[in-house]
């Protein structure tokens, strides 16, 4: 059975993205573990994957522990 993301952890997760200055970036691993989940990486991931249905957020300030943008950003 395939596990629910729940909407605050969702907008938690969005609320830190939004936070990033311009200029700046951050890794999946820096937001995870400002939200206390330090080995979710991947769950910002795929909250960031689905940020379109929830608004604009500057997803592409987040980026990969190497400081490289996934392919497609």
């Amino acid at each position: 059975m395939a596990k629910v993301l729940h909407e605050d952890l969702i907008y938690e997760i969005l609320s830190v993205v939004e936070e990033i200055p311009e200029g700046k970036v951050a890794t999946y691993g820096q937001i995870a573990r400002l939200i206390g989940r330090d080995k979710n990486s991947r769950l910002v991931g795929k909250v960031l994957s689905m940020s379109q249905y929830y608004g604009n957020y500057p997803c592409h300030r987040v980026v990969n522990h190497a400081g490289r943008l996934v392919p497609g950003w």
